[in-house]
């Protein structure tokens, strides 16, 4: 029985979403093709039906994650409204930290993009540039004229940094992690204008 071309772009879609979710809660190399399949409720076979590779797969399910991190930024979906405080808490949170199939990619997946294909590379990097500019132009907190970009780039880089610390010291130090939260939520508060 044929597919339709909508059914088609459906499958891809889905296809595309649980990978996103995939990647990042276990990494580019930590889940298979069969298991994103399975995941999007298809079978193993219609994979190269939609994608060339893996690869081809993860460079597209990263740029659609940074796509949807930018909407929610861009329409105060992250419920933030212009107060950069209460984003750096939302982002700073123990939810964001625990559920990493859903959160940020910038932070789910910086570790593992050096060594990745150039694809996926790419679309990563283009990921981060759109968020930085995106960052600068929602928080009036981050204005300065020519220094909106390199403070969007200071916070944005104490947001995933802080973040990826608060993760990986969770299981075996919950405390330091915590702290790791609490003190990079309160310092970026702290900056003029929060």
């Amino acid at each position: 029985m044929k597919v339709t071309r909508e059914q088609a772009a459906a499958n891809r879609a889905a296809i595309v979403k649980a990978a996103g979710r995939l990647f990042r809660e276990r990494g580019f190399d930590g889940v298979g093709v069969a298991e994103i399949m399975k995941a999007a409720g298809l079978t193993h076979g219609g994979f190269y039906g939609h994608f060339a590779s893996k690869d081809a797969l993860a460079a597209e399910a990263c740029g659609k994650v940074f796509d949807d991190t930018i909407e929610r930024l861009e329409t105060g979906r992250d419920q933030a409204g212009q107060d950069l405080g209460r984003y750096a808490g939302n982002y700073l949170s123990e939810v964001h930290r625990t559920r990493r199939d859903v959160g940020c990619p910038i932070a789910a997946l910086a570790t593992d993009v050096p060594r990745q294909e150039a694809g996926v590379q790419a679309s990563y990097a283009q990921g981060v540039d759109r968020f930085i500019d995106t960052l600068a132009a929602r928080f009036p907190a981050l204005a300065g004229g020519e220094g909106d970009r390199s403070r969007a780039i200071l916070v944005m880089s104490a947001l995933v940094g802080g973040l990826a610390l608060a993760r990986a010291t969770e299981a075996s130090d919950r405390a330091l992690s915590d702290e790791i939260l609490t003190a990079v939520r309160d310092e970026i508060t702290r900056l003029p204008g929060s």
